[in-house]
């Protein structure tokens, strides 16, 4: 790519991947649904409270100066709608593309997080696969798309983070230098661990909020 995307820019391009792979139905979305989409509470860190114009200069932006995504017209609709054309300007993968997805929307995750998320989008076969797939993107030329980062708090796995909004922060090492050792059986148990109590962690929050919303009726 010739330049770094905003913020936004990520959202929203994240949310256009996701919502091709998991409701194609649906699939290309008008400017409404891409904003309740970027603004979605599920799978997204940090969540974020988009407005229509936000998201309609990140929609600009991802059109005019990156051509990551287009606008398109469909039968039956009097709105414009929009998809997303990653595969034509990317070197990616199915599951590339979907790990990336899972980058742009949640955040730096380990090997495991990315295999339990990611598998919504498509199917994983293990940790090492995962893990395979960050080497080979972090090694791409001239411009690596994911860099390996120092393990987060209470982890003894490294995270990886993609490189589409820029240089990362606390970068273990040089993107071309990840190790293509694959995970041991014992690092790939305890990434899926991690994976689960992260995934049980979401799914908890999830249920706080449903009941204070549910408790505000009654009061």
């Amino acid at each position: 790519m010739d330049s770094v995307l905003s913020d936004i820019e990520a959202r929203v391009l994240g949310c256009l991947i996701e919502k091709s792979l998991t409701t194609p139905e649906y699939y290309p979305l008008t400017l409404n649904a891409l904003v309740a989409a970027c603004n979605q509470k599920s799978n997204r860190n940090p969540a974020m409270s988009l407005d229509e114009s936000t998201v309609a200069d990140g929609l600009d932006g991802l059109r005019y100066t990156h051509h990551l995504v287009c606008q398109v017209s469909t039968a039956g609709s009097r709105v414009p709608k929009f998809k997303h054309d990653t595969e034509g300007k990317l070197p990616l993968t199915d599951l590339d593309l979907a790990l990336m997805c899972d980058l742009l929307l949640r955040g730096p995750q380990t090997a495991g997080e990315l295999r339990t998320h990611g598998r919504r989008l498509c199917e994983i076969e293990s940790v090492a696969v995962v893990a395979d797939a960050m080497h080979a993107l972090a090694r791409l030329e001239p411009d690596p798309m994911v860099v390996q980062l120092l393990p987060g708090p209470g982890h003894r796995e490294p995270r990886y983070a993609h490189l589409l909004c820029g240089e990362v922060e606390c970068a273990a090492v040089e993107p071309a230098a990840c190790s293509s050792r694959s995970p041991s059986i014992g690092d790939e148990r305890l990434s899926e661990l991690e994976a689960k109590v992260a995934a049980l962690e979401d799914q908890v929050q999830s249920l706080h909020k449903a009941f204070d919303l549910f408790r505000t009726q009654f009061e």
